[in-house]
């Protein structure tokens, strides 16, 4: 067994995958418009969902807002180097909402940053 995806609900689907693709460097995996549903499907990822965890990016047409509530917490990707992919995700406009540094209580070097909608993701420094 293995978790295969976790989705997001988005409000701006060009938006999105510009955020994911081009600041976080993933790619885009596959897409598909279902117009009876009036939504639209996309995965990114950082290679084949064969053997790597993607991210389903949802789009309903109708919504360009959700609220995230209090349960959801981030999504994490381990980097070489959090100050380095920090200063990289702000030169292409992506929002840092924690700089890089030791976890509370810990020595594990993180940071945080938001895309396009508020998720949190969290930079993990490679150890």
């Amino acid at each position: 067994m293995r978790i295969l995806h976790t989705m997001l609900r988005i409000g701006n689907l060009e938006r999105s995958i510009k955020f994911y693709t081009e600041i976080l460097g993933m790619k885009l995996l596959r897409q598909h418009d279902y117009p009876e549903g009036r939504f639209t499907l996309a995965f990114v990822g950082y290679g084949d969902e064969l053997y790597h965890t993607a991210l389903e990016l949802t789009y309903n047409w109708d919504t360009e807002k959700y609220n995230i509530g209090d349960g959801f917490g981030h999504i994490a990707i381990e980097v070489d180097n959090a100050a380095k992919a920090c200063d990289e995700i702000r030169k292409q406009e992506g929002n840092v909402v924690r700089e890089a540094g030791p976890m509370k209580h810990g020595t594990t070097v993180i940071a945080f940053v938001e895309d396009p909608d508020g998720y949190r993701i969290e930079l993990i420094e490679r150890k």
